[in-house]
């Protein structure tokens, strides 16, 4: 019985200990292989600004072919890029080809960049990895300037969750400590977040994305981070897993049998280990030696202030004009401070959510907030959030067509319903539309020129009085794709009016992987902060949580048989989780059936994480009788792929007393 009291103890100390980490040895090491790297990228954020850049060699980033100076405009840029890059590689094919006699002094000059003995198909090689990378020490020294109003903030959060104080310079690489970036990837905040990887810890929806608050966002990146280096307990791997995702480092872990940031970095081949995300930690690196040093590089820099707000919750939901008179602050300035608000907020279609974490000016409010916003006169506070009004995608239907119908633009859509692209809508889709309540429907649909009749009608889970207020909303009018979703009127609850027929959507198959190709940030891999592995391998996959036989066989577009044939399965025979599966390619690629594999856990994860959110991560210790599976489904709570997530390493099988077992804490969303 002492022993295992002292096992108990000792496994409490060691768990304790776990925040202290971050505060010993060096945690980001400088392996040789990165040196040029980290060069380069110190002369991008401090030699050049956003109106010139390098030629460059992709690969090897010691060879700097040309610094192109400041240009008038990005299309001469372009043009003279252009030009470069053309005669850099007519220059490197002749080199290619053999001459090393009779060249220019032009020729000569590129030669001498590359080590004596260069071969002739290294030369030829070189041709191919011409890049441009733009310029940045404008935007680093305004971000760096900008840091100052967060700074204190984020390193008090990092210290809190035991993640190393360097990373208070990741939003340099990440955004220029912009909190308004957002990317074509569908990044967006201070700290880059996808939608998917966000949902984890972040609300992300039509009426907030919290992503987008610098405050709430330097919170989840924190937790991201440390969640990270629980899974490969190396920081540089965390820190590039932030960028590449938790799998694709494991996977790099595991090919090459290293957790050396400098062998991965130079040796490591996986398909979607790009340019950015080889080059993410050298170019933290960077970041941290100048962000730790700036005068060095930018001679006196003046910190912006800390940002000086006060943060109170609201009791009701309220409209932003109520919060501007009451608070005596322009609508404008409460924007600006509390940019998790989206557009449909400020315009007045939606209410400030209740609880909503206002962000005031603390200079101008005097006393405690919460006795200043129970003074609001009873008529201006709403128990519920302005009802929803969407549209059902149909066939051949394009956003573009879908804004025009209901006289809204296309970025508007795009917001609201977190879209990634203008372009990625599918038909049996739900998109939510910038109307503030129901009574603008039949206006709506009027102007739309939509007047069917007859058409079925189904209303769930209203009061009576809320059902018949809905209907008499559309009175006859409205095609089958109309979709009405509204708090009950008068009622209690969740109300829906949907006229026609609701059929489940298929989800979507594709996912874009759009990067801007002078930026280095701004990028995020989807799924993120899952560790799961979801690539194929020498034609074969792990069965990972949820999956199964049917699912493989569509994504691939062939028979259920076909698999059980190649895999000697019985009919009745299940995959098992983690179970090595050989596919048949002949219909579907490698990389499509992946990026349909990806698609499918993303909605699946997304769903969850719309009612669900990660507050932190115990630790439990197995005791002798003890379930796995009841702790997760009775005293976790935590579906068994979010916790196959957390413990990528366990078998969940054959779980032996003593061992810790990581269960993320879930708090729903209401």
């Amino acid at each position: 019985m002492h022993k295992v009291v002292l096992f108990r103890l000792v496994l409490l100390i060691v768990v304790s200990a776990v925040p202290t980490i971050a505060a010993a040895g060096d945690l980001f090491p400088r392996p040789k292989q990165l040196e040029a790297a980290v060069e380069f990228w110190t002369r991008v954020y401090t030699e050049v600004d956003t109106r010139g850049g390098f030629i460059h060699d992709s690969e090897r980033l010691d060879i700097v072919y040309e610094t192109v100076p400041d240009m008038p405009s990005d299309a001469a840029r372009r043009r003279h890029v252009d030009a470069a890059v053309a005669r850099y590689r007519q220059i490197l094919g002749r080199l290619g080809g053999g001459a090393r006699q009779g060249l220019s002094s032009e020729e000569l000059r590129v030669r001498e960049l590359f080590p004596d003995g260069t071969s002739n198909t290294e030369f030829r090689a070189a041709a191919e990895r011409l890049r441009f990378q733009l310029g940045q020490s404008d935007r680093f020294l305004a971000g760096l300037i900008r840091s100052g109003i967060w700074r204190d903030y984020i390193q008090g959060v990092l210290a809190a969750n035991g993640v190393p104080a360097e990373l208070v310079a990741l939003p340099h690489v990440e955004s220029s400590f912009d909190p308004t970036a957002y990317s074509k990837a569908g990044a967006a905040g201070l700290w880059q977040f996808t939608r998917s990887t966000g949902v984890r810890y972040l609300q992300i929806d039509h009426v907030i994305d919290e992503r987008r608050d610098p405050f709430l966002s330097t919170d989840a990146a924190a937790r991201l981070l440390r969640d990270n280096y629980e899974v490969l307990g190396h920081w540089p791997l965390a820190l590039t897993a932030y960028n590449h995702g938790l799998g694709g480092m494991r996977r790099a872990v595991s090919e090459l049998g290293t957790t050396d940031m400098g062998e991965i970095a130079e040796r490591y081949q996986g398909r979607t280990f790009g340019f950015a995300s080889r080059n993410f930690y050298p170019a933290f690196l960077a970041a941290v030696d100048i962000d730790g040093n700036p005068e060095k590089y930018f001679g006196p820099v003046r910190l912006n202030g800390a940002s000086g707000t006060i943060v109170t919750a609201l009791p009701d939901y309220m409209t932003v004009q109520t919060l501007s008179r009451t608070t005596g602050i322009e609508v404008s300035r409460l924007r600006e401070l509390n940019p998790a608000l989206t557009a449909i907020v400020w315009n007045g279609d939606k209410y400030v959510p209740r609880g909503f974490p206002l962000r005031l000016p603390g200079s101008v409010v005097t006393g405690d907030p919460a006795v200043m916003l129970a003074s609001i006169p009873a008529a201006e506070r709403f128990a519920a959030q302005r009802p929803d009004v969407e549209h059902r995608v149909t066939s051949g239907e394009t956003l573009s067509h879908i804004a025009s119908r209901y006289r809204v633009s296309v970025a508007a859509l795009v917001e609201i319903n977190g879209l990634r692209s203008s372009h990625m809508i599918r038909a049996g889709q739900l998109l939510k539309l910038p109307f503030a309540s129901a009574d603008q429907v039949p206006a709506v649909l009027a102007d739309a020129g939509v007047s069917p009749v007859g058409q079925a009608v189904a209303v769930r889970g209203a009061e009576p009085a809320a059902a018949q207020t809905l209907v008499a909303a559309v009175d006859e009018a409205g095609p089958p794709e109309i979709v009405l979703a509204a708090a009950a009127l008068g009622g209690e609850g969740p109300a829906a009016l949907a006229i026609g027929p609701i059929d489940d959507a298929e989800p979507a198959l594709d996912y874009e992987r759009s990067l801007d190709s002078n930026a280095l940030a701004s990028h995020q891999a989807d799924l993120a902060a899952d560790p799961s592995n979801y690539s194929v391998a020498d034609g074969a996959i792990a069965v990972q949580p949820l999956e199964t036989l049917g699912h493989y066989a569509d994504w691939l577009e062939i028979r259920t048989q076909r698999l059980r044939d190649l895999n000697r399965l019985t009919y009745k025979q299940n995959v098992r989780l983690g179970q090595s599966l050989e596919l048949d390619f002949s219909r579907v690629p490698p990389d499509e059936f992946e990026r349909r594999r990806l698609a499918f856990h993303r909605q699946l994860q997304e769903s969850f994480f719309s009612s669900h959110r990660i507050e932190d991560v115990e630790d439990h210790v197995i005791l002798r009788g003890e379930s796995l599976w009841v702790l997760a489904q009775r005293t976790y709570n935590v579906p068994v792929w979010l916790l196959r997530q957390y413990n990528p390493d366990l078998d969940l099988d054959r779980v032996a007393p003593g061992t810790i077992v990581k269960f993320p804490r879930l708090m729903p969303i209401t």
